[in-house]
């Protein structure tokens, strides 16, 4: 039954509010009770270098960077947003590059990729223009999961920042995928920086691991800025936060780099385990143990019993009907 209710959630995410408060409740007490699989696991993010429209360059890099991570003894794989094309969005085009570039999930690129994440049963995440199927006039801005069996799917980034609105679509559901170490949850930058909500609905049902595809430009105080956020979501939901970014020069931009890997440890609430990079093309790694997770999430009961209580912390019928009366209430709601 809780397979079932996994599935469903991974498919129909575009219901409305009420259901979403039901669901939520299935949720939160469904998955905080799944027995848990894997604890330790190899994690790799990837700083990686975009060379602006030549998406047949960057794939064989992209290609020579799981090769070379999984030979490490990567288990995840982490590039960053747009490292498929490049980032920037050429204004007086409409972002013509973009739209060019685009594929479908599964695609030309994606199953090149699968063949080596079949070959050396890795799980790798890559952010890319994304072609509808059934609608070529719409991409996304997508993060594509690719897996040991091949594709698995995609996530739409549900918050495109304004630049990119002028060739990507608006994202509408969540994605998590199932692994041996459990769920883990994808977002992309601006998903991860302004909008909480995503990483602690993953963390509800029960992901560990949160992995943000970003594509953060160099400004001043860029740095405090990209980790102190990330800190946020990994104390809140006491998950691993995976972040890898672009480095170097795009079209116009310049990208900083600073992939990292963070999250809860044995004797502190979060720890850097790999990283920041610097800005040079590298392979930022570790190996984490998720169980500090389930033992964080015990302390500050958010989704489990708390001892005092009977109930979790986090109330979600609260917040939905928080939401409802903001919807029904005022004019942004509608």
């Amino acid at each position: 039954m809780k397979t079932k209710i996994r599935r469903i959630m991974c498919k129909e995410m575009a219901i409305s509010v009420g259901t979403l408060a039901l669901m939520f409740f299935v949720i939160t007490m469904g998955f905080a009770q799944t027995p848990l699989r894997k604890d330790v696991v190899t994690l790799a993010a990837i700083n990686f270098h975009a060379v602006w429209g030549d998406k047949a360059r960057n794939l064989e890099r992209i290609k020579g960077y799981i090769v070379a991570a999984a030979k490490q003894g990567a288990d995840i794989i982490v590039f960053p947003e747009m490292a498929l094309t490049g980032y920037d969005v050429d204004l007086k085009k409409e972002g013509k590059m973009q739209k060019e570039n685009a594929e479908t999930i599964p695609g030309p690129s994606t199953s090149e990729i699968a063949k080596l994440t079949q070959k050396y049963g890795v799980y790798v995440a890559l952010g890319m223009p994304e072609r509808d199927k059934k609608n070529p006039d719409i991409i996304y801005n997508s993060a594509a999961v690719i897996g040991p069996k091949g594709v698995i799917g995609s996530y739409h980034k549900i918050h495109p920042y304004k630049p990119e609105l002028k060739w990507c679509r608006k994202g509408k559901k969540p994605f998590v995928f199932d692994t041996p170490w459990g769920l883990i949850g994808v977002g992309i930058c601006y998903d991860s920086y302004r909008f909480p909500e995503l990483a602690r609905y993953y963390a509800a049902l029960g992901a560990r691991v949160y992995l943000n595809l970003t594509a953060i430009f160099e400004f001043r105080g860029w740095e405090d800025y990209y980790k102190h956020t990330l800190a946020s979501r990994s104390i809140e939901n006491s998950m691993f936060v995976v972040s890898a970014n672009l480095v170097g020069k795009d079209l116009k931009s310049y990208f900083p780099g600073g992939s990292l890997i963070m999250g809860p440890a044995l004797n502190s609430r979060i720890k850097t385990y790999a990283g920041p990079a610097d800005k040079e093309e590298q392979i930022v790694m570790a190996t984490v143990d998720l169980s500090y997770s389930d033992s964080a999430r015990t302390s500050a009961p958010l989704f489990t019993k708390n001892p005092i209580s009977g109930t979790p912390d986090w109330r979600p019928k609260i917040y939905i009907k928080m939401l409802e009366d903001f919807i029904k209430n005022t004019k942004e709601g509608k």
